[in-house]
């Protein structure tokens, strides 16, 4: 009797599966993360405009990102490279709201409890400046190497969600140290992306280790710079 094979994945279409998967596992992060602010009272709808400003902008990119992965997943390059001008607008966005907003924070004195406000204001700006050379790199990439491209762009989603493992983490220690677990979670995204590379092209993509050297380098000079006499004044002058 005859049989009929299975149909074989190609490789291609691993990977792309694997980025899409990937862009879910951010997401969930995500949810998870600012979930829990709003379920034990930290997060309000009573909070000021940008704090709804900011939160609607990071949700509409994080759905921006998966829907982008999705669409590649599906073999829909045409869709992903038409709305790629409207993601390289509004991660522009996202940089320039990022900076804006942790400013209003700590002149409204609204830092979290577990933050200095120097330190707050030096580990945000800097988790944009990462996500931002990050996203120009990877659009730099796009039309000369995909896999530089779509690595480089998930290493700068990964920059991002500190802000929601720093809403797992956090509060339970109470102590703005605990960003160096946040920085542990997030090196274990990149731990999982080189283990793929690893088994199924044999060798790891150097994209990841630029994008976790950033990690590293951010969340070090966070510690590094904040204490400063130049922060501390710069802080002192937002904060009135």
């Amino acid at each position: 009797m005859a049989t009929v094979a299975a149909p074989q994945v190609s490789a291609l279409q691993k990977e792309r599966a694997f980025f899409f998967y990937m862009a879910l596992a951010v997401l969930v992060t995500v949810l998870a993360g600012f979930g829990f602010f709003f379920a034990i009272g930290a997060s309000s709808i009573h909070s000021p405009w940008w704090v709804h400003l900011h939160a609607l902008s990071m949700g509409s990119w994080v759905l921006l990102f998966v829907t982008q992965t999705w669409f590649v997943y599906r073999g829909n390059v045409t869709a992903h490279r038409t709305l790629g001008p409207l993601a390289v607008a509004w991660s522009g966005w996202i940089f320039c709201l990022g900076f804006v907003v942790t400013a209003l924070d700590v002149n409204t004195h609204r830092v979290p409890p577990f933050f200095q406000p120097n330190y707050f204001l030096m580990m945000d700006w800097l988790n944009m400046i990462a996500f931002g050379g990050l996203v120009i790199a990877a659009v730099r990439m796009r039309n000369r190497s995909s896999d530089w491209h779509k690595r480089l762009m998930l290493g700068a989603m990964l920059q991002l969600i500190a802000v929601a493992w720093g809403r797992l983490i956090l509060p339970f220690l109470f102590d703005q140290r605990g960003i160096w677990l946040v920085m542990l979670a997030l090196l274990a995204y990149f731990g999982v992306a080189m283990a793929w590379d690893k088994r199924n092209r044999g060798a790891v993509h150097p994209a990841y280790y630029w994008g976790a050297g950033t990690l590293v380098v951010w969340v070090s000079l966070s510690f590094a710079l904040a204490d400063l006499p130049p922060v501390l004044a710069l802080t002192k002058s937002i904060a009135g």
